[in-house]
């Protein structure tokens, strides 16, 4: 089946992102949240990526009026009822995504295909929650969805070749350079790299480093692009809490297990970049580490 719409549900982090990219690469999308100020903020956040790259010469303002063109923003599920592809692209938790599709099926013609952009949850669980477990994969994008190049396609024990065959495609006219990955808790990403970032923690916690040590010492001993506690904070300490519990609840392995740190700063509210504050202050000219009185 050839793509010639897509739904996303949720404009947030991933979500607008994900509507950006699918609208460049031509297709009409529909963005769905689920009150007008989120849709509105996440609109927003693409216009404001649109105009970036026309001021830095990235893309002729014709062409990104033609992307924001093709995305219509909408707060009623009904809208997604002709998309071939239907994206999820909410927050980590199970019983909203389940009852997000739950109405969704209901709704969208019965030859799309569903995906779902979970960066840890098992797909096989939404995708036996739906009348279409055939047609359901998994696409987890990274942040940000514009600049990352990678995307990993899950086809879960249910999911057919066809439906594989269409996010791998989807994948490909995306740019994306892409991988196949087990129906396994984190994928083959977050199975290395939340490890990493909760081991970096506990290092902090243990008095190993300072938290712009660490993150010095991650970036000049293993060429690492940025540290793993300002890694974090881009992830969003909520985000990986959430990866977290569910890795260690499918593992069962310290390693995998949020550290008392973390738990406390997501207690706080203390998110990370998006909240203007986790391991590092963001609320000056530059990022300042967070004194956590350890």
């Amino acid at each position: 089946m050839a793509i010639s719409k897509v739904g996303i549900v949720g404009g947030g982090l991933m979500g607008h992102g994900i509507a950006q990219i699918s609208a460049q690469a031509g297709w009409d999308v529909v963005l769905r949240e689920v009150d007008d100020e989120k849709l509105a903020k996440g609109i927003g956040m693409i216009e404001k990526q649109l105009g970036r790259a026309v001021e830095k010469g990235k893309m002729e303002q014709a062409d990104a009026d033609a992307v924001r063109g093709r995305i219509n923003g909408t707060t009623d599920y009904g809208e997604l009822a002709d998309c071939d592809l239907v994206v999820e692209a909410m927050t980590e938790d199970l019983d909203q995504k389940l009852a997000m599709w739950a109405e969704v099926d209901a709704i969208v013609k019965p030859e799309a295909v569903f995906a779902t952009n979970t960066s840890s949850l098992p797909v096989i669980d939404q995708a036996a929650s739906t009348s279409r477990p055939d047609k359901f994969l998994g696409l987890h994008f990274f942040n940000p969805a514009q600049v990352m190049p990678l995307l990993e396609v899950v086809q879960t024990v249910t999911t057919s070749e066809e439906a594989l065959a269409l996010g791998n495609e989807f994948g490909g006219q995306l740019g994306k350079t892409v991988v196949a990955a087990k129906d396994k808790a984190g994928f083959i990403v977050n199975r290395l790299l939340v490890p990493y970032m909760l081991d970096a923690i506990r290092a902090y916690e243990e008095g190993f480093g300072s938290i712009d040590e660490i993150d010095v010492a991650m970036k000049g001993g293993a060429a690492h692009p940025m540290g793993p506690l300002t890694l974090a904070d881009f992830v969003g300490l909520d985000t990986l809490n959430s990866i977290a519990q569910v890795m260690f609840a499918e593992y069962a392995e310290r390693r995998f297990a949020a550290p008392p740190t973390l738990r406390k700063m997501v207690a706080a509210g203390w998110y990370g970049k998006k909240s203007g504050k986790g391991f590092y202050d963001y609320s000056g000219e530059k990022p300042v580490p967070t004194d956590l009185g350890l």
